[in-house]
C-alpha cells in the first residue's frame, strides 16, 4: 500500500501539487463556511446577506468549471486507491 498516492493522485487529476490542492481547498472550504454562516443569518434575518449564498456558489462553480479537467473525479480512481 502506497500511502503517498491518497495524498497525490487526486490532486494531480486536477493538475495541482498536493501543496496547491490544500491550499485551493481550504480557500473553498473557508468561502463555503462564510456563505453558510451568512445564509444561516439571512434565514433569520431576511434583509441581511439576500445575495450573499447564490454569489458564492455561483463564483466558486465558475472556478472550479475554468480549471478542472474534464475526467477529473473518476470513482474507478477512488476505488483503485480503497483497494491499494
Amino acid at each position: 500500500m502506497d500511502i503517498f498516492r491518497w495524498f497525490t493522485t487526486h490532486p494531480a487529476s486536477v493538475g495541482e501539487s498536493y501543496g496547491e490542492h490544500l491550499v485551493r481547498a481550504t480557500s473553498f472550504g473557508g468561502r463555503m463556511m462564510l456563505a453558510g454562516i451568512a445564509c444561516m443569518l439571512h434565514g433569520l434575518l431576511p434583509f441581511l446577506f439576500v445575495r450573499t449564498g447564490s454569489r458564492t456558489v455561483s463564483e466558486l462553480n465558475d472556478q472550479l468549471s475554468t480549471r478542472r479537467p474534464a475526467a477529473s473525479a473518476s470513482p474507478a480512481l477512488r476505488v483503485d486507491l480503497l483497494n491499494s
